[in-house]
């Protein structure tokens, strides 16, 4: 049930990476900013939202799978505002 997040976690690894490589940044920085952004989203949706809404999917194996990848999508989601907050960061150290 893991795959997708585990699978997301090592593209958003990589994604801030290249982007670092990109703007002229520490890539491996950036990279750990990115995997701590992703950690801590997926966790804190975990334990919130998909927990709240397990009971009422427990019983129903389909409905129980597309929850359980609301955290990874919630995560990635993240990773993209902390990307681009720090690609905008780089635009102004360049300035």
């Amino acid at each position: 049930m893991l795959f997708l997040a585990k699978a997301l976690a090592i593209a958003v690894l990589v994604w801030f990476y290249t982007t670092a490589r990109e703007k002229g940044e520490p890539p491996i920085n950036w990279a750990i900013t990115g995997l701590i952004g992703y950690v801590i989203v997926w966790i804190a949706v975990r334990y919130t939202v998909v927990q709240a809404l397990w009971s009422m999917v427990s019983k129903n194996p389909t409905a129980a799978v597309l929850v359980m990848q609301i955290p990874a999508l919630c995560a990635i989601a993240g990773a993209f505002l902390i990307r681009k907050k720090l690609i905008s960061n780089a635009s102004e150290k360049t300035n």
